[in-house]
C-alpha cells in the first residue's frame, strides 16, 4: 500500500473508532490499540507532511493548560432568537414578514440543538479562534479546547473559501456518551450532570485541553458571517459549508410556506427522540440574505428568524414504590418505580430520585400521583406530586438507614448528598461492581470477561474479590460446567487475565475502585508516588501536595488503605505479578547542570506545559519530587499556585523560581 493510501486508511479507521466510542458508546478497539494506530499515523504525517489530512485525528488530542480565558469581542454580534411555543405566534411572525417584504420568500428550517453556542474564525483557511457566545457582544476565547473536537477542521482545503470568515455552531454531546460518563460519575459517588448541555458547557470551560480531548464532544455548524456576500441565500451557504468540510446537520429543510414549516415542526416533535442527541425546538430563518438585510434587527434579535421551542414532555402516573440501588462504591441511589406510562416516545417505568434530599423535597408518599418530565434531562424525573389525589393515610417515603442489600448502617459524610454503605468487602452489589470495574476497558481491559460473566462467577462462588480472578486457572473443571463457557472461551479469558498483569500501575490503581479516584486522579497519584508502598504510607499532607489531589480525595485514599482487607488484596495482587510501581522511561541527558537538584512544579505557565518543564528538568539531571519538603531545592512557581503549597514553601524557606530563572540555571 502506498504511503498516501495508508495514511488515508488510518484516518478513516481512527475516525470510525472515535465515532463508535464517542457517539455510539460502543468501542470496537482497545485504547492501547487506538493509541498505537494514532502514533503510527502521527509518525507518517511527520515524515510525509504533504499527505497530512487537515482534520486528522492526531490534531485532536489536547495541549497545554489554559491559564484563564481571554475575553474577545465578536466581529458580528451573537444575538439570541425570539422564542415561541405556539402556532399562532409563528403565524403572526409570518404575517409580519409578508407585510415587510411581500409574499416571494422562503424559509430554512433547522433543528435547534440543545448545546453551547460557539463562533469559529478562519483566516487563510486556518482555524485561528473559537469564542463562546458570552453576552452576545464578547465571549471567552476557548480555541485550545475547541481544537480537540474531532468534527471541527483545523485547516480547510477548498480554493473558493473566503480569506476571512466566522462560522457559528453548537457544541453538544450525544446521549449514549452522556449516559456512560454520568454512570462513571455516579459510581465515583459524584453528582451526575442533569443534561448533556451542562456537561458540554462545563467541558468547554475546563482549563486542561488534554482532559477536554477525552470528553466526547461534537459540533454542528449552521451560520456563516463574512464581510462581503459570497452567497445569495442561507441555504446556498449551508451547502457550501458541507463542501468546505464542516459538519452540517442533514435534517435541514427549505420551505415555501408557514404550513410547510409547521409540518416540519410537527414531524420532529416525535422524531426528535430517535436522534442520538438532544434538540429542544426548531429554528426558522428567512432564506434570502438581501431580504434578511431588509428586515433588519431589534436590539436583541434578528427580525428574520424565530425559534419554536417544544414544551418539556410531562405526564401524570402513579408512584408504585421506591427501591434503592447500591453502586460499586456503595452509593445508595433511590429509584421511583412507576405505573408504566408513555412519555417522549418511550414507555417509562422508572424515574430517578437522585438522593435523600430529593425525596424530602418532593415529600413523597406511597401511591402518590406524580408528574414525570422528560425535557432536557435524559432520564425521566419526578417534578411534582398531585396532592389533590393523595390518599388518606398514605405512608411517607423515608430514605433507609440500613443498606438494602447487606443491612449495614448507611453513612453520609459532611458536605455530601449521597448516603453510602461502608461494607465494601461483604456487600454483594459492591463486590460484583468492584470486580466489573476492575476488568473494564478503561481499567485492566481484560478480554474474554464481561459484566454478566462476573455476576455468574460471584453467584457460583468462583470469585469474591478482585484477586480471585488470578486463581481462575486453578478452577478450569468448575468453569467447564458453566453454560455457554466452552474451552475456547475459557482459554481466551485466562489469556486475557494473564495479559492484564502487564497493565501499568496507574491502570491497576484506577481498577481498585477507590472512591473519588478516577482515571486522571489515578495517573496523578501514580506519577506523584511512583509505587504502591509510598502511596499506602503517604500522609494526608503528602497526598494533598500531589498535583490536583484535594482534601476529599486524600481522605478517601487514607481511609481505603487503612482497611486491612484492602491491604491484604493488594499483597495478593502483588504476589500474582501485577504492576504496582511506575516504570520510569530511560532519560538521555542533555546536560548535568541540574544534577543533585530537586524541583516541584506548581501553577499554570504561559509558554510551557508542566510536562515540558518536567522533561526540561529531568533531561538536564534534575529530579522532580511529589511534594514540598525540607529536601526540596526549588519550587518552580506559575500563576494560580495553590496557597497551601506557597505557605509551606515559605515556611521551609524553599526558593521560589520562575520559568525564566529555570532557563537561567540551564545557561
Amino acid at each position: 500500500m502506498e504511503i498516501k493510501d495508508k495514511m488515508e486508511a488510518l484516518v478513516k479507521e481512527l475516525n470510525q473508532h472515535s465515532y463508535n466510542y464517542y457517539v455510539l458508546a460502543m468501542p470496537t478497539i482497545a485504547d492501547y490499540e487506538f493509541d498505537k494506530k494514532l502514533e503510527e499515523l502521527d509518525k507518517l504525517e511527520k515524515e510525509h507532511p504533504e499527505f497530512a489530512d487537515p482534520n486528522s485525528p492526531t490534531l485532536k488530542v489536547g495541549g497545554d493548560i489554559t491559564k484563564n480565558f481571554t475575553t474577545v469581542p465578536h466581529r458580528w454580534p451573537m444575538l439570541s432568537l425570539g422564542n415561541t411555543y405556539n402556532e399562532q405566534d409563528l403565524r403572526d411572525f409570518d404575517d409580519r414578514i409578508r407585510k415587510a417584504i411581500g409574499d416571494q420568500f422562503e424559509y430554512v428550517c433547522e433543528l435547534k440543538f440543545d448545546g453551547l453556542s460557539i463562533s469559529l474564525t478562519y483566516e487563510n483557511s486556518k482555524l485561528i479562534r473559537a469564542v463562546t457566545r458570552g453576552d452576545g457582544s464578547k465571549g471567552d476565547d476557548v480555541t485550545t479546547n475547541i481544537k480537540t473536537i474531532r468534527n471541527i477542521p483545523h485547516k480547510l482545503r477548498n480554493e473558493t473559501i473566503p480569506p476571512l470568515f466566522e462560522i457559528r455552531g453548537e457544541i453538544f454531546m450525544h446521549r449514549a456518551a452522556f449516559d456512560r460518563l454520568n454512570k462513571e460519575r455516579e459510581e465515583l459517588g459524584e453528582i451526575p450532570y442533569a443534561n448533556p448541555r451542562n456537561f458540554a458547557a462545563g467541558t468547554v470551560k475546563m482549563q486542561d485541553s488534554k482532559e477536554v480531548s477525552k470528553r466526547p464532544l461534537d459540533c454542528f455548524l449552521y451560520s456563516l458571517n463574512t464581510d462581503k456576500n459570497y452567497f445569495k441565500t442561507h441555504w446556498e451557504s449551508l451547502q457550501s459549508l458541507k463542501e468546505w468540510g464542516f459538519n452540517v446537520c442533514e435534517h435541514t429543510k427549505l420551505s415555501n410556506s408557514m404550513d410547510e414549516v409547521l409540518s416540519f415542526i410537527q414531524y420532529w416533535e416525535e422524531a426528535r427522540f430517535k436522534l442520538s442527541y438532544e434538540i429542544d425546538g426548531i429554528v426558522i430563518k428567512v432564506n434570502s440574505y438581501a431580504q434578511q438585510q431588509e428586515l433588519g434587527f431589534t436590539a436583541k434579535s434578528p427580525r428574520w428568524a424565530i425559534s419554536y421551542k417544544y414544551k418539556a414532555q410531562e405526564v401524570e402516573t402513579i408512584l408504585e414504590k421506591v427501591t434503592y440501588q447500591v453502586g460499586r462504591t456503595g452509593a445508595v441511589t433511590p429509584v421511583a418505580n412507576l405505573k408504566p406510562v408513555q412519555l417522549a416516545g418511550t414507555t417509562v417505568k422508572r424515574a430517578t430520585l437522585h438522593n435523600a434530599n430529593e425525596i424530602e423535597r418532593l415529600d413523597l408518599h406511597e401511591g402518590d400521583s406524580v408528574f414525570v418530565e422528560k425535557g432536557g434531562e435524559i432520564i425521566p424525573k419526578i417534578i411534582n406530586v398531585n396532592l389533590d389525589k393523595r390518599k388518606a393515610g398514605a405512608v411517607k417515603v423515608n430514605y433507609p438507614t440500613l443498606c438494602p442489600e447487606c443491612h449495614t448502617g448507611l453513612i453520609r459524610k459532611e458536605g455530601e448528598v449521597a448516603f453510602y454503605c461502608p461494607n465494601d468487602e461483604a456487600c454483594p452489589p459492591q463486590i460484583v461492581g468492584k470486580i466489573q470495574h476492575f476488568i473494564s476497558r478503561k481499567a485492566m481491559n481484560i478480554d474474554g470477561l464481561g459484566d454478566e460473566t462476573i455476576e455468574t462467577f460471584y453467584q457460583r462462588g468462583l470469585v469474591a474479590h478482585i484477586s480471585d480472578l488470578y486463581t481462575l486457572h486453578e478452577k478450569s473443571d468448575q468453569l467447564k460446567t458453566l453454560e455457554r463457557f466452552g474451552e475456547r472461551s475459557i482459554e481466551n479469558m485466562l489469556k486475557g487475565i494473564e495479559q492484564s498483569k502487564q497493565m501499568p500501575f496507574e491502570k491497576v490503581l484506577f481498577g481498585l475502585g477507590i472512591r473519588y479516584v478516577g482515571e486522571t486522579v489515578a495517573r496523578k497519584l501514580a506519577v506523584g508516588t511512583k509505587d504502591i508502598d509510598k502511596l499506602t504510607s503517604a500522609s494526608l499532607e503528602e497526598l494533598v501536595a500531589i498535583d490536583e489531589i484535594g482534601q476529599r480525595i486524600a481522605e478517601s485514599i487514607i481511609e481505603y488503605f487503612g482497611t486491612p482487607e484492602h491491604l491484604q488484596q493488594i499483597n495478593l495482587l502483588k504476589a500474582y505479578g501485577l504492576q504496582f510501581e511506575v516504570i520510569e522511561k530511560e532519560i538521555t541527558l542533555e546536560s548535568d547542570k541540574l544534577t543533585g537538584k530537586t524541583f516541584v512544579i506548581s501553577g499554570v505557565f504561559e509558554n510551557y506545559s508542566r510536562e515540558e518543564l518536567k522533561e526540561m528538568i529531568e533531561n538536564n539531571g534534575g529530579k522532580i519530587l511529589s511534594g514540598i519538603s525540607a529536601k526540596l531545592n526549588y519550587l518552580v512557581a506559575g500563576d494560580n499556585m495553590g496557597p497551601s503549597k506557597l505557605e509551606k514553601a515559605n515556611k521551609l524557606n524553599v526558593p521560589l523560581i520562575s520559568v525564566d530563572d529555570l532557563l537561567e540555571l540551564l545557561k
